[in-house]
């Protein structure tokens, strides 16, 4: 980091505390990890996995470089606020189950907390280990979106592909999406072409040479498609009901979070929580805020939360972005509240975006099941009908010789009582 880089982000931060005698009392970090690898590769392309020392969607040496960076960056926008030195009291370190998240979360910590003093273990390595926490994959409900769980929110992307938008950038693009399935032996569509931008992507990255098919022109298109594809995905179409079923979740946590520790508590020694996941979950977060800028978050981009606390005892949320290492973080304003949104107003303004029963609001709206019951029961009854009357049929086949003469008898019978 260059010294005019290092000067201006001091003074960024001392104007921060300075600004109406704030004092900061507690973040929280999202962040994506940093570059990888492809996470496949498609049948016709000339990379596969053998091309990458480590195999695929896993950390590269230059996303550990990136994740050192932010961690280091961390580490001068929060001087006078963390320790110098690793609390294991201050900081809760929370990562996806993946090779390339925990890797990322690790790389940080590296930068945030060099060891100094009695933290050096070995004086050829200037590196201590801190735990970074996390849960199997099948269980994660946190920090991987979207979750496939939620029957609502597939009728809600059902609705979105049938919306006049989504199908005009489907006619649009359609001739460079039957391009991509010609070239690569795949059946794309709007939203699953990203992951042959995303392999073209990476292997540009390391400066591997493409396929002749592959222009600056194609690869414009798919990467708008690409973005497109975010959006379809968290917002577009009944954004905010999507957000209560997919980013809310980790919004209603930061939420929460933030609600607790603005209650002053002297055994409190929690200073920053730090999470460390995927593009699509801060993609997820930031449309649940309204604050998403349309494009894919870049590998280390970071959402970070910072509570402050007024000199007359108020208690205000400021958001920020860091979406290029060569820049500090800049601010995002919470539609409807200021720069510093008071607790209070970012609580009531985010509360629409959360859900208070997921389970329940993920089940299929009333009139959606009243006319899947409907046309159930009348399958079920057509069935019924079908089977009886094939059964009356086979019974009458069966005895219709026998009945006739029965039927005589019985009348006879009846004839002679009568008379």
């Amino acid at each position: 980091m260059s010294a005019a880089a290092l000067f201006l982000l001091t003074l960024g931060c001392l104007c921060r505390e300075a600004a109406a005698g704030r004092k900061l009392i507690y973040v929280t970090v999202l962040f994506r990890h940093g570059d990888r690898s492809p996470v496949k590769a498609f049948p016709t392309d000339p990379h596969q996995e053998s091309d990458w020392p480590q195999g695929f969607g896993q950390l590269t040496q230059e996303g550990m470089r990136q994740h050192l960076l932010l961690g280091q960056f961390l580490r001068l926008r929060y001087r006078g606020f963390l320790s110098e030195s690793y609390d294991r009291r201050e900081i809760s370190v929370r990562s996806t189950d993946y090779d390339r998240t925990l890797m990322s979360a690790e790389a940080n910590l590296a930068g945030l907390y060099p060891p100094a003093g009695q933290q050096v273990f070995t004086t050829d390595l200037k590196w201590q280990p801190i735990p970074v926490h996390t849960v199997p994959m099948s269980e994660e409900r946190l920090l991987l979106f979207p979750l496939g769980d939620c029957p609502r929110y597939k009728q809600l992307m059902n609705e979105t592909e049938h919306t006049e938008e989504f199908i005009n950038v489907t006619t649009t693009y359609q001739d460079i999406i039957k391009l991509v399935n010609n070239k690569t032996g795949l059946n794309q569509t709007v939203e699953t072409v990203w992951s042959v931008y995303d392999t073209l992507f990476c292997e540009s990255r390391h400066n591997m040479t493409a396929p002749d098919w592959v222009t600056p022109d194609v690869m414009e298109k798919l990467r708008l498609l690409k973005d497109f594809g975010f959006q379809v995905m968290f917002g577009f179409h009944k954004r905010q009901e999507k957000s209560r079923l997919q980013g809310g979740i980790l919004l209603g946590e930061i939420v929460k979070n933030l609600s607790k520790m603005a209650v002053p508590d002297p055994e409190q020694r929690l200073k920053m929580t730090m999470l460390s996941a995927h593009d699509t979950t801060v993609s997820a977060l930031q449309l649940s805020l309204d604050v998403f800028n349309g494009r894919q978050p870049p590998y280390a981009a970071c959402q970070i939360f910072e509570l402050y606390r007024d000199d007359n005892g108020s208690v205000s949320v400021s958001l920020a972005y860091r979406n290029d290492s060569a820049v500090d973080a800049y601010p995002l304003q919470l539609p409807g509240c200021s720069l510093d949104c008071p607790l209070e107003d970012f609580v009531r303004i985010t509360k629409l975006s959360i859900s208070e029963d997921r389970d329940k609001e993920c089940q299929l709206p009333v009139e959606g099941r009243d006319k899947e019951v409907i046309i159930s029961l009348a399958v079920a009854g057509s069935l019924i009908l079908f089977l009886i009357i094939f059964l009356l049929g086979v019974i009458c086949w069966q005895q219709e010789p026998s009945t006739s003469q029965g039927y005589r008898q019985v009348i006879n019978k009846e004839a002679g009582e009568e008379s």
